[in-house]
């Protein structure tokens, strides 16, 4: 499906991001896996991909500041030509009770969750619209339409990732690219494994079970990157600035 392209996946060394850069992979995409500090966890994604006769290159980059970024875009433009599809999924998830949460904790959330994806659109977006095509896919989620108590940060950095998209869809569409957001609910991740197996939080997972109409409280992150390929996909051609829910029915209703 994506044979002869070239992909960029941030946050692609671990979760989703992770799924994503082997199911790119696995359909004839050439993969960029950029991992946020530990070259080691990208060279592990594309030892993998290599191992399943997959294409892919490792990277390093902090894409919470605009220097790597446009030392990542300009190093992968340069050696594949262009960069046909991008992914941004990096993300920290961290609770943020009002009157207890410092500047640092609310930064680090709105930089990675918000602020990276938007420097690395903004790299990647002009060298897609010179050849009049490309496709970018962000990462919101389910707490971007639902508040979650103690997590107002974090909500407000994906509810703020989705207007983005739907504002750049407005100057991306005419140049022939698809931007996109999918929202996915509790996905099972090493982002979130403190939060499902620490016994301090049986009653939060209690609760998400009974708030859950799907018996699968956390979703996998190889559907979530289903989604996301479809997303990347022709088959998507007439989606712009769309926010995708998939979040196993939890806000569906009461």
């Amino acid at each position: 499906m994506f044979k002869g392209k070239t992909a960029l996946v941030t946050g692609g060394s671990s979760g989703i991001g992770k799924a994503v850069s082997l199911q790119l992979a696995r359909e004839g995409a050439h993969v960029e896996v950029v991992a946020s500090s530990d070259m080691a966890k990208a060279e592990a994604v594309v030892a993998e991909i290599a191992a399943a006769g997959g294409s892919a290159t490792p990277h390093v980059a902090d894409v919470r500041r605009p220097d790597h970024v446009a030392q990542l875009v300009g190093n992968v433009e340069g050696l594949r030509g262009g960069i046909d599809m991008l992914v941004t999924a990096a993300g920290v998830f961290q609770p943020s009770p009002i009157g207890a949460t410092d500047l640092e904790t609310f930064d680090q959330m709105v930089d990675t969750n918000f602020r990276s994806a938007f420097l690395c659109v903004n790299a990647v977006a002009p060298g897609m619209a010179a050849r009049g095509s490309g496709k970018i896919v962000c990462f919101s989620s389910v707490a971007s339409v639902i508040g979650v108590k103690g997590f107002s940060a974090y909500c407000a950095t994906k509810a703020a990732v989705s207007m983005m998209v739907r504002s750049l869809a407005i100057e991306l569409a005419p140049q022939g690219i698809n931007i996109n957001a999918v929202a996915p609910g509790n996905t099972a991740t090493p982002m979130n494994a403190a939060v499902r197996t620490d016994p301090a939080n049986i009653a939060f997972l209690e609760e998400m079970k009974k708030r859950t109409p799907s018996p699968q409280v956390f979703s996998d992150p190889e559907d979530i990157a289903g989604l996301v390929l479809f997303l990347l996909s022709h088959r998507a051609r007439a989606m712009h600035g769309s926010t995708v829910l998939m979040d196993e029915g939890l806000s569906a209703g009461i």
